[in-house]
């Protein structure tokens, strides 16, 4: 089994590649690579997108990359199980509002918008920990309860058009959209490699999903 963690120059992978690898070989899931080559991403039995930045900057650099056709191909067409961390999740959706309109990659049905809190207390960017909320079952949540904590960076939020493609939120002056799911395609807003137990126990569950 190969995991493919997508490096299209989105940010430092080094936390996310360590904690993959880690998980892998507790669990005997095969391997875990950090690749921009799109032949390993086709042959790929796991793919992995994380994303730091701005939601315009990484969907240019996305599509740019050789990897852009094969993981798309991978996943929609071979149904291979898709991770999208932090804006790898904002750019699942149909579109981004970040300074600008631009498209995503249209497997969520929602918008990503700018964080508003109810209460003027709350700073942006949202950063620290939350206590995720489950709204559906997953089988990435397996062992997984309400109330374990995850760790959030982020100034914008996905607006879901679908709330059954909503696994999971938390409350932020706001319901803030978690964790969201379609088929064999999963997306975190938080940071699992950060996220303690809580979040090496979803990157296990992850590798050994098999939809």
């Amino acid at each position: 089994m190969l995991t493919a963690i997508i490096d299209y120059e989105s940010g430092n992978l080094h936390s996310a590649e360590k904690a993959f690898q880690k998980m892998a070989a507790e669990t005997g899931a095969g391997s875990v690579v950090v690749t921009s080559d799109p032949e390993t991403v086709a042959v790929a039995d796991h793919i992995v997108l994380p994303g730091d930045g701005a939601f315009p900057a990484c969907a240019a650099a996305l599509r740019a990359s050789g990897c852009f056709e094969a993981m798309v191909d991978a996943v929609e067409n071979r149904g291979r199980p898709f991770l999208g961390i932090c804006v790898g999740m904002q750019l699942m959706a149909q579109e981004g509002h970040e300074y600008e309109a631009t498209k995503g990659l249209g497997w969520i049905d929602g918008s990503v918008e700018h964080i508003a809190p109810s209460d003027p207390a709350l700073k942006v960017p949202h950063m620290g920990w939350n206590d995720l909320l489950i709204d559906t079952p997953h089988p990435l949540l397996d062992g997984i309860e309400t109330g374990e904590h995850a760790y959030f960076v982020h100034s914008y939020q996905m607006r879901m058009l679908a709330p059954g493609q909503r696994v999971a939120h938390v409350d932020y002056g706001g319901d803030v959209t978690a964790i969201v799911a379609d088929g064999t395609k999963v997306g975190l807003q938080f940071h699992p490699e950060k996220s303690a137990g809580a979040g090496l126990r979803m990157i296990a569950n992850f590798l050994n999903w098999r939809p």
